[in-house]
C-alpha cells in the first residue's frame, strides 16, 4: 500500500539528500521540484523513486553537480546547450527560461541539450508553460543506450523515446506524454522487481517471441521492449522513434554514431506562441472546444465521460497537494542507504 507524505516534508528530505551529495543547493530545489510534480501527476517511475540511480550517479562521478549549460549555439531564437552531465531537470527548466525571454519575439524558440542527465517526468515541465499561454514541445532520447526493437527486427535500437505536448486551453491543459514504445524500461524494471506481468505484450523475446513478461529483458541475451503498437501496427511508433531520434540525436549533435561511453540525454524542446499566429484567444478557444467535444463523445453526449490527456493527471495532482502525496512503496527502502550513508532523516508518512 502506497503511504502518504507531506509535500513539504518530502520536497526538504530530497532536497537534503541531494544536497549532502554534493548537489549545489539552487539545483537540488530544481530537481525535487521536477521529480515531486512526477509523483504529484500519477508518474511513480518518475518521481522521487529516481532519486536512488540519481545518488547512484553522483557517487560514481557520473553526474555534475554545479555550474550551468554551455552555449554552443545561438541564432536568433534558437539556441544548443551542451549541458555537461548537470541534472536533467536543472537544464530544461533553465533552457525554458531562456526561451520565454525569445518566444514572444520570434514566435516559435527551439532549443537543443546535449549531455543532459535524466530529465525526468516529461509531463511535470508542460503545465507552468501552458499557464503561460505558450504550447510547449518537449522530447528526448539516450544515445548510450537501447532497449526497444525497431518493427520487424529483434535487436535493440533506440530507447523508448517519449514525446510531450503541452496545449493551452480555456480551462483544464492539455498535457501529452506518451512514448514512440509500448512501455517504458523504469515500467519494466518495476514490475520485473515485483514478480508482476503486463496486461498484453509489450516486449518481445531475443528470437522475436512477443511476451507480457518482464523478465524478458533481464535475460541472456535479452529481449526488447516493442514499439508502439506491438507486434502487428508497431511500424507506427517506428516512424515515431525515428523522428525523435532527429529531432534529438542528430539535431544535438550527440547522438548513438559517436558511440558515448556515459548515459546523457539528447533533449529538443520547442515554445510556440500563438499570438504571433491566429491569436491566443483564438487558439484557446478551438483547443476548449475541441476538448469538450472529445469529452462528450461518449454514449451519452450530456456527460463528460471522455477524457482527454492530462484530466486524470491534474485530478490527482490537486488530490494529493490536499491530502499528501503517496508513494510507492519500494521508495524508501531503495533509499535507506543513502539515508543512513549522509545522516538524512526520513519524514514519518501522515496519519
Amino acid at each position: 500500500m502506497n503511504e502518504r507524505y507531506g509535500y513539504e516534508s518530502l520536497r526538504q528530505f530530497a532536497i537534503t539528500l541531494l544536497s549532502r551529495s554534493g548537489m549545489d543547493a539552487a539545483i537540488a530545489d530544481v530537481v525535487v521540484e521536477v521529480l515531486l510534480e512526477g509523483d504529484l501527476l500519477g508518474k511513480s517511475t518518475h518521481g522521487l523513486l529516481l532519486l536512488n540511480p540519481y545518488l547512484a550517479s553522483i557517487a560514481k562521478g557520473q553526474m555534475a553537480l554545479s555550474g550551468v549549460p554551455e552555449v554552443v549555439k545561438e541564432v536568433a531564437g534558437n539556441i544548443a546547450l551542451d549541458a555537461g552531465y548537470l541534472p536533467g531537470p536543472y537544464v530544461v527548466k533553465q533552457a525554458i527560461e531562456r526561451m520565454r525571454e525569445k518566444v514572444e519575439s520570434f514566435g516559435v524558440t527551439t532549443a537543443t541539450i546535449s549531455r543532459a542527465h535524466h530529465i525526468a517526468c516529461l509531463q511535470a515541465y508542460l503545465k507552468p508553460v501552458t499557464d503561460l499561454g505558450y504550447m510547449i514541445v518537449l522530447t528526448c532520447s539516450d544515445p548510450s543506450c537501447v532497449s526497444v526493437a525497431a518493427y520487424a527486427g529483434v535487436k535493440p535500437v533506440c530507447t523508448p523515446n517519449p514525446i510531450a505536448v503541452g496545449i493551452p486551453t480555456q480551462s483544464t491543459p492539455i498535457l501529452i506524454d506518451i512514448s514512440a514504445s509500448t512501455t517504458t524500461n523504469g515500467r519494466t524494471l518495476q514490475l520485473y522487481k515485483q514478480g508482476l506481468k503486463y496486461p498484453s505484450d509489450c516486449l518481445q523475446t531475443a528470437q522475436g517471441v512477443p511476451t507480457n513478461d518482464p523478465a524478458a529483458l533481464f535475460e541472456e541475451p535479452p529481449g526488447t521492449i516493442l514499439p508502439l503498437g506491438g507486434p502487428d501496427y508497431g511500424y507506427k511508433g517506428f516512424a515515431l522513434a525515428i523522428i525523435v531520434e532527429a529531432l534529438t540525436a542528430a539535431l544535438c549533435g550527440h547522438g548513438r554514431s559517436d558511440d558515448p561511453g556515459q548515459w546523457g540525454a539528447s533533449v529538443f524542446l520547442q515554445l510556440i506562441d500563438p499570438k504571433c499566429f491566429g491569436g491566443l484567444d483564438h487558439f484557446r478557444r478551438e483547443t476548449e472546444s475541441f476538448a469538450q467535444t472529445c469529452r462528450h463523445s461518449g454514449p451519452d453526449p450530456s456527460r463528460p465521460t471522455v477524457r482527454m490527456p492530462g484530466d486524470a493527471a491534474l485530478k490527482l495532482r490537486e488530490t494529493q497537494l490536499a491530502q499528501g502525496v503517496a508513494l510507492h512503496p519500494s521508495i524508501m527502502p531503495a533509499l535507506q542507504k543513502w539515508t543512513e550513508e549522509l545522516a538524512v532523516i526520513v519524514p514519518e508518512p501522515l496519519r
